[in-house]
């Protein structure tokens, strides 16, 4: 999927990087390095060159599946600063009690859509808690038409997935069966409510041609 871009992950990718990059230069230089974490992490297969160039002062890769770990830490390579990649989930983590200072840059791609509605609340309420008051949740992921219900997602995107030629029939299958069963993207109008009332300001940085894909930026409401 990733080397043919069926899910549009080149422009996605651009526009985070971007949204990084402006987000740096509104803090200045003299802001402090920021500590980032990426939940859902898997392989790090697109970030890597993102990370690499940004001063961080801290790196962490979290996955619910460890196997993945020691991908994700060749993919990421030698870097200045101290990385640590651990297993576990990603709503335990916005929930559990913060360790060191709070977090300045919160990535996820492609992991909170495996949530379902209650447990986006409680994601969006405990990231808000651990989030720096200048800091940044990049939130990337698939999201249903407004108003669109679930089951009416999954039989458009299996649709959609029907015509990935580049992929065997089998492998089509596959990935139909795993979003039939694991997948509740999220409104996109109801889940801007919920951030808004868990303490976010929220505006889309990118949306691909598939009502689906999208590029989701959340900081910190003033209060």
């Amino acid at each position: 999927m990733l080397e043919h871009d069926l899910m549009e992950h080149g422009a996605l990718t651009a526009a985070l990087a971007d949204t990084v990059e402006a987000w740096r230069a509104q803090r200045g230089p003299a802001a402090p390095p920021p500590h980032a974490v990426d939940l859902g992490c898997g392989d790090l297969s697109l970030l890597p060159p993102l990370l690499r160039r940004l001063p961080l002062a801290s790196f962490t890769g979290l996955d619910l599946n460890g196997a993945v770990l020691p991908l994700a830490a060749e993919a990421l390579g030698p870097v200045p600063y101290p990385c640590r990649f651990l297993e576990g989930d990603l709503l335990a983590w916005a929930e559990a009690e913060p360790e060191g200072p709070p977090v300045d840059l919160i990535l996820s791609s492609f992991a909170v859509h495996h949530l379902q509605e209650e447990g986006k609340r409680r994601f969006l309420r405990g990231c808000r808690r651990r989030i720096a008051p200048d800091g940044l949740l990049l939130w990337a992921d698939v999201f249903r038409a407004p108003g669109e219900s679930r089951d009416t997602y999954v039989g458009r995107y299996s649709a959609r997935v029907h015509g990935w030629s580049p992929l065997e029939p089998q492998r089509q299958q596959e990935v139909i069966a795993h979003l039939s069963q694991w997948d509740h993207p999220a409104d996109p109008e109801a889940i801007v409510w919920e951030a808004e009332a868990a303490g976010w300001q929220w505006h889309w940085a990118w949306r691909g041609q598939h009502r689906a894909e999208a590029l989701a930026v959340l900081t910190p409401a003033t209060p």
